[in-house]
């Protein structure tokens, strides 16, 4: 009896230390990118869901303390959110790029990039996209829009500064505008699920961890968040939550390997 009153005892006294170091103004605040549903996605009412909106919860909810959730437009809003004291955690892709304003925790889940093309398309494989004559369409700043610029040489891309809504992204690709669009696997399945005229090529050209980001050089607020990760996802925490939004070509990051 007496170890677990000596554990529980310290236990009471670490977790002020860690609320105040990873959340300094008594709140967990949070960003995520509005328009990725890999991250969250956002109702008619302004309520967020999905696995951002779960961790932060579920973080909060250890540390005892309230938290909120901001979705913004883009990712260099969550960078600047964080790099600026906005926030004390913002939830992003990996890129190298980014990793030089913001310190990337452990990956908590990997999601798959894919081609949407037209459902007629002679296009079979991510292989047959890098030709000419095909005009590959993508989102700038995405991920997917930073690995097209780096690694497609004989077809052209059309970065879009936005995110089009679906209707929009259907009718680029059916009057040929773009051959084939560039993004998350998840948003890329459910744009062919409601627009049969369109297919998803069947192998992700980039698979990219997702993970939560914190302003540089807080080791030990960095060290706390991937302690967080590693428990909820071997706990299944994950892979409720990815479950639950009903995400498609995404699953629970394994365990690094240190």
């Amino acid at each position: 009896m007496m170890p677990f009153i000596v554990a529980l005892f310290a236990l009471v006294l670490v977790l002020p230390q860690l609320a105040a170091n990873l959340a300094p103004t008594g709140t967990l605040r949070a960003t995520f990118i509005a328009n990725n549903p890999v991250q969250g996605r956002v109702d008619s009412t302004g309520a967020t869901s999905g696995p951002a909106t779960d961790l932060t919860r579920e973080l909060a909810r250890r540390l005892k303390l309230p938290h909120s959730i901001t979705p913004l437009p883009s990712a260099g809003a969550v960078m600047e959110s964080v790099t600026t004291g906005k926030a004390d955690i913002g939830f992003l892709a990996y890129e190298a790029a980014r990793a030089g304003q913001v310190d990337f925790s452990d990956p908590y889940l990997l999601s798959g990039s894919a081609y949407a093309v037209r459902a007629d398309s002679s296009i079979k494989s991510s292989a047959d996209v890098d030709r000419p004559g095909v005009t590959v369409g993508a989102v700038t700043g995405q991920s997917q829009e930073v690995w097209v610029r780096e690694h497609i040489k004989s077809a052209r891309i059309d970065a879009l500064p936005t995110v089009p809504a679906n209707a929009v992204l259907a009718a680029l690709l059916l009057d040929g505008k773009v051959s084939a669009f560039a993004a998350n696997r998840t948003r890329m399945e459910e744009l062919a699920r409601d627009f049969p005229a369109i297919r998803v090529l069947p192998d992700n050209f980039l698979v990219v961890g997702q993970a939560i980001v914190v302003a540089k050089g807080n080791r030990t607020r960095l060290d706390e968040v991937n302690r967080f990760l590693a428990g909820v996802r071997a706990s299944g925490f994950v892979k409720t939550s990815i479950d639950r939004a009903n995400l498609l070509g995404v699953e629970v990051a394994p365990a690094p390997s240190r």
